[in-house]
């Protein structure tokens, strides 16, 4: 400790008192001083993110030194354009396209860049989204009743013509019709 009664504040470098103190990785700083190095907003132990010596909130540190890409840097559950230009970040050029030649005609070789195409809204379903149902990959938004809109899973999923419904969708539509069908589950009803 050095003389004078405290350690030195990772911002400023002026001596830190107990009263006074915030530590993260082993530093001490000035309550007031503990802030994100880009946005200056006031820091605690759930928010911060250090890098080296820099202290930074999530947001800024992910935008400086995280993924880079649509969706990446904007802090939970946000989508972001942003670059990143703000804190000295120079953003990738994108690559041309380069169409491929791959000898491989097999169909799901051919698909959009090597994944399959959602029914729904024909554009690429990855691993990550996938969902299988009626022998087609769905991204898991688009696993929907076509009628009602109702969200689907396995066990509840029914198929016809490439197309999926929830069971009561699928009943009513192509299910047995006449006396005591198509009004749901054990009904029986005599309409006049």
């Amino acid at each position: 400790m050095p003389f004078g009664g405290g350690n030195k504040c990772g911002c400023c470098q002026k001596t830190v008192y107990f009263a006074e103190e915030v530590q993260c990785e082993g530093k001490s700083w000035h309550k007031s001083c503990f802030l994100c190095m880009v946005c200056k907003k006031n820091l605690d132990s759930t928010t911060v993110a250090v890098h080296v010596d820099e202290i930074y909130c999530k947001s800024c540190y992910g935008k400086k030194y995280g993924p880079k890409g649509y969706g990446f840097g904007g802090g939970a559950g946000t989508l972001s354009m942003d670059a990143g230009e703000g804190l000295g970040i120079k953003p990738d050029a994108p690559a041309p396209h380069r169409p491929t030649n791959n000898p491989n005609a097999s169909r799901f070789a051919q698909k959009a860049g090597g994944s399959d195409a959602c029914p729904r809204c024909g554009k690429a379903v990855y691993a990550a989204e996938k969902v299988i149902g009626g022998g087609n990959s769905w991204h898991k938004a688009c696993f929907r009743c076509a009628k009602c809109g109702k969200g689907l899973e396995s066990t509840t999923v029914a198929d016809r013509d490439g197309e999926i419904y929830c069971k009561g969708c699928y009943a009513k539509s192509f299910g047995p019709k006449g006396f005591g069908f198509g009004q749901g589950a054990g009904a029986l009803a005599h309409s006049q």
